[in-house]
């Protein structure tokens, strides 16, 4: 490790700080086999992150008590270095860069968007910025009509499948013609294209055809034999011409080579990446990465560097070791010695671990978006007025039912209903018994007044919590620092209602007034401040301030005062670093020079506090030694006893047997440990700390002191927990061993009796406990068959998520760890089973259950391989339901408050109804162009998962339907941004009431299928106009 010295050596010298060790705490044979685990990733990866390591390569490791070195990646670190000196000793204008934008999945408008980023506007400002710094990107930044939204609408035609059909001659012709289109008013081309030039900046199509002998000259005969043993000649994968060759194509912008990273998958065929665990990239992702590293002299585009733009990519995804690249890692192969420079968002310290570690990638981070509040809007704001008005009527106590305050209760009762709120706020005709919600059209005569105001008090409270939930405002651009009306929005979701309005304006004015450091504006901001402070503090009477102060606590009044200066002065400093955000750009062009990228840790400003500001740094995770921290176990302590009462009143006070909670890598990082504390809370388990504070052992508290059964845990871990979380997984089994055998009746030990039974049946392992995708894979493949449509019956879904996660692993998985990731179906099933209920965590306001596609892929497909399993319930006459507890852990620590636990139907409702449909989250996001159209789409296909797996009411597709797709300026503004992803919205909400999930009205459903009749068929004819020009 290197000394502070050394440290600050590396800061002020500009170099990078590259890690090459062998492995000193295990042996190359284990290291073969699993990858790098324990203490050893520790030392080797999360300790240097801290100071902002990189491209750590695994040099050998023990045979026997000596250590030796592997040849061939001591070869791999020479050529990572040579990479980066090499591009240090290039001068700017002769440096050949190459900018990767994502593109997955395929036909939905996704081509140029990245999570919270808009990617049009940053590759823009990119673009901009290296012609600053003496870069040659052609044209592009002289040329007042190009921009960086045409440059994506130019790749999405190059990714078209007609397009690459045609083969890489064809390909500049293919965009010429759109341009025309665009230029006739074409619906299904992105307006973008009509400029001058088509907006490109005189940037030319570079596309190369490569067949599959020239693959194996460039990527050699082993691993060229492996491709073809995966891909056929009759199945080469996406991205292959008509004539067999494999197409890759970009937009050449002087030495600038903007392009799309291939597709990782297979589109409508995403069950074949289950059953084939050795598939290799198809040939054309091996193409493409290898003709960015050859030399143009052999054909290629000579890269010095590659800029992959946003979260995420895919290359860090490839197969190969989980963590410690070797020979056989995809990732590890393709990128060679190509320096990697890797925008990411700041606040995914999980994901961005695998791209730092898998896909040596130098990390820059980009900040998140500014946040809005929801608000009231149309129906909602209608019926908080009639509240309004009822609560502020005088005849409170009158039962006649001829006031206008009983006039107000149909009113009222009516707007709930038309705005879907009788599931969340119900009313109840025995306030005691949640089965006499009442159901009817009209409120029945019988509910009392003093009933209804009690009702009205709750519904008060609701609409409030509504208002005030926070949402991502639209899309970050790189580099760009706030507006001040944006500085506002981060203030005042940070501090609440502790920092008023006014005083977030004056910390940004002191910010202001700071950084000019003018005597003038100094002493205005001084008097203008000291006046507020006397009209604060003295009710604006002047006079107060100069009298012996008979009616004021003047040692209140100064701690008052003292407090709000505190605060002005910590919101000035949040804003000085918000303000920084130009250092991301600084950031890409230092790391493009040789240059050490500072580390920060990973986080948001709401959960983590300023230490993830500024932004435009190398972000790491945390310690995984020192998980769960003091503040989650005391938060998961909390969050478990509320699960727990939360069951047994709806369950006649019994303890549920078996809890599913899901252990993911990014809200583990971000909340310390909340998941791993509800895990030990439930078991009924406590973590023992050794002298240096790490977590060495989970120990069972006696259950005399627990007071309750141990409750049983299915452990679903996502891959990146997994791999990061290797001594955390190895702690937990162990106490899960030690809870089956431990010396406790089974009725108080639900975990001894299920696995007693397994063993009974002759079950190996029957206390194994977390499962996870297989080793060095992610994911379990739902969204992609529910983004292809590809699938029957919802429990389909559960029976994917169930093949994906059979994996068990451990530190009693084998011999020490060594066979992790065995596959135990007959456990897991049993696990499934008696799963009752299912814990999911969410770490922050940006990746809400609605806005991601993961959280309905494993939360929501757990759900439903649970209820496969259930028995019939007779009043119902389907499957058991099973209840899944969602917790929004975004906050904050809450000190001694209690932890929020909801329903994951009350969730969804809440975050529809403050977002996706909200106008003031449309009209943000329709703002940002073919990115803002693209997340609109993407949630719709969310919605649809949701709805296959959880339940989604009715009034979220018609208000759905009716902001996206009926209105006409807004299905208009989203065609002409991004016509594929307009197409899915409409496609999406044709599925649900083709699946049964909505029940629309006959009118509707006739627009709907008009709208995409029309879109369907502009995009068929544009397909075919291309392939009459081949």
């Amino acid at each position: 490790l290197l000394s502070i010295y050394h440290l600050h050596t590396y800061m002020v010298v500009n170099i990078p700080y590259i890690i090459g060790s062998p492995l000193l705490l295990q042996s190359i044979q284990q290291w073969k086999a699993n990858g790098v685990l324990g203490l050893q990733s520790v030392v080797l990866y999360s300790l240097p992150e801290l100071d902002g390591a990189i491209d750590t390569v695994v040099l050998g490791g023990l045979v026997g008590d000596k250590i030796a070195l592997v040849p061939e990646r001591v070869r791999k670190l020479a050529s990572r270095i040579h990479g980066w000196v090499n591009m240090n000793r290039t001068p700017p204008e002769d440096r050949k860069i190459v900018v990767s934008l994502y593109g997955f999945p395929p036909n939905v408008g996704a081509v140029g968007t990245a999570a919270l980023l808009d990617v049009p506007g940053s590759l823009d400002a990119l673009l901009r910025r290296l012609h600053e710094e003496g870069y040659d990107v052609g044209s592009f930044a002289t040329d007042p009509d190009a921009s960086g939204e045409s440059i994506v609408a130019a790749l999405a035609i190059l990714s078209e499948d007609a397009v690459i059909s045609a083969g890489a001659d064809r390909m500049q012709a293919a965009v010429e013609t759109k341009m025309e289109r665009a230029r006739d008013n074409d619906q299904t081309v992105a307006a973008t294209l009509a400029a001058p030039g088509g907006g490109l900046g005189g940037g030319q199509v570079h596309a190369i055809d490569v067949s599959m002998d020239e693959l194996e000259g460039a990527l050699g005969k082993y691993m060229t034999k492996k491709v073809r043993r995966s891909w056929s000649d009759k199945d080469r994968g996406p991205g292959v011409s008509s004539r067999g060759d494999l197409v890759v194509s970009g937009i050449q912008l002087g030495n600038i080579f903007v392009t799309v990273q291939p597709l990782l998958g297979v589109e409508g065929d995403p069950m074949r990446l289950l059953f084939q665990r050795d598939l290799t990239p198809h040939p054309q992702y091996c193409a493409a990465y290898e003709w960015l590293r050859r030399t143009e002299s052999e054909g290629g585009i000579g890269a010095d560097a590659v800029i992959h733009l946003g979260m995420h990519g895919t290359v860090e995804w490839l197969p190969g070791q989980p963590l410690g690249n070797d020979r056989q890692s995809w990732s590890d192969e393709l990128l060679g010695g190509l320096p990697n420079i890797y925008v990411y968002a700041a606040n995914n310290p999980s994901e961005s671990i695998l791209a730092k570690r898998r896909g040596y990638g130098t990390l820059v981070s980009y900040n998140v978006p500014p946040y809005g509040r929801a608000g009231l809007y149309l129906d909602l704001a209608n019926l908080k007025d009639l509240v309004s008005e009822y609560r502020m009527s005088e005849s409170a106590n009158d039962e006649g039912g001829s006031t206008p305050r009983s006039d107000l209760r149909d009113a009222i009762w009516g707007s709930v209903q038309r705005c879907g709120l009788t599931s969340d706020v119900p009313l109840l005709a025995d306030r005691n018994d949640e089965n006499t919600a009442v159901t009817d059209t009209d409120l029945p005569a019988n509910i009392s007044n003093d009933k209804f105001d009690k009702w009205v008090g709750d519904l008060s409270e609701y609409l409030a919590e509504l208002q005030d939930r926070l949402f991502s405002s639209g899309l970050h651009v790189l580099g760009n620092r706030p507006t001040d009306e944006e500085l506002m929005t981060y203030l005042q979701a940070y501090y609440g209602d502790e920092l008023p309005e006014d005083d977030c304006r004056k910390a940004i004015e002191l910010f202001h007034n700071s950084k000019t450091g003018t005597e003038k504006n100094t002493k205005d901001f001084l008097t203008n401040f000291f006046t507020w402070i006397e009209k604060t503090f003295n009710d604006g009477n002047s006079e107060t301030v100069l009298k012996p102060c008979e009616s004021v606590d003047i040692e209140q009044n100064s701690e008052d005062v003292a407090h709000a200066l505190s605060l002005i002065s910590d919101a000035s400093h949040i804003v000085n670093l918000l303000d920084q955000t130009t250092e991301e750009l600084d950031s890409v062009m230092n790391a493009l020079s040789g240059g050490y990228v500072p580390a920060k840790p990973g986080g948001d400003l709401l959960r983590d506090g300023t230490s993830v500001l500024p932004t435009g740094r190398n972000i790491h995770a945390l310690d995984p030694y020192r998980m769960p921290s003091a503040g989650a176990w005391a938060r998961g302590g909390k969050a478990a006893e509320e699960i727990i009462k939360q069951h047994r009143q709806m369950h006649n006070g019994e303890y549920p047997e078996t809890v599913a909670v899901t252990l993911w890598g990014l809200d583990a990082i971000k909340t310390r440990g909340e998941s791993v504390a509800i895990v030990l809370a439930l078991v009924g388990a406590t973590p023992v700390k050794e002298g240096t504070g790490r977590v060495v052992r989970f120990d069972l508290i006696p259950l005399e002191e627990l007071g309750r059964p141990r409750i049983d845990i299915l452990a679903s871990l996502s891959g990146i927990f997994r791999d990061s979380f290797a001594n955390v997984v190895d702690l937990l089994d162990d106490m899960f061993e030690r809870a089956a055998i431990a010396d406790e009746p089974e009725d108080l030990n639900f975990i001894k009796k299920h696995a007693s039974e397994l063993s009974d049946d002759g079950v190996e392992r029957p206390a194994a406990r977390l499962f996870s995708n297989p080793p060095g894979d992610y994911g379990s493949m739902v969204n992609e068959v529910v983004g292809s449509g590809d699938w029957d019956e919802a429990e389909s879904l559960g029976e994917t998520w169930k093949s994906r996660n059979v994996f068990s692993y451990g530190r009693n998985e084998g011999d020490g760890g060594a066979n992790s990731g065995t596959a135990r179906p007959q456990v897991l099933d049993k696990l499934l089973a008696s799963t009752e209920r299912i814990v999911q965590e969410i770490d922050s306001v940006e990746y809400g259950l609605t806005d991601i596609q993961e959280y309905y892929a494993n939360t929501g497909a757990l759900k439903k391989a649970a209820e496969n399993r259930k028995p019939v319930d007779p009043d119902t006459g389907m499957k058991k339901k099973v209840a899944v507890s969602v917790i929004e852990a975004f906050g904050g620590p809450q000190g001694d408050s209690s932890v929020p636990v909801r329903d994951v139907e009350d969730v969804l409702r809440l975050e529809y109804r403050s977002k996706l449909l909200n106008p003031k989250w449309r009209d943000a996001m329709l703002d940002q162009g073919s990115g803002g159209a693209y997340e609109v789409s993407q949630r719709m296909t969310a919605m649809v998962g949701w709805a296959a797996t959880a339940d989604v009411d009715n009034f979220v597709f018609d208000q759905a339907a009716e902001r996206y797709a009926l209105d006409e300026e807004v299905a208009k503004k989203l065609q002409k941004a991004n016509p594929e992803a307009f197409k899915n919205v409409v496609r999406r909400l044709l599925e649900a009431n083709g699946r049964g999930m909505w029940d629309a009205d006959d009118d509707v459903l006739d627009k709907l299928k008009e709208l995409y009749s029309d879109a369907d068929d502009m995009i068929e004819q544009a397909s075919a106009t291309i392939q009459r020009t081949r």
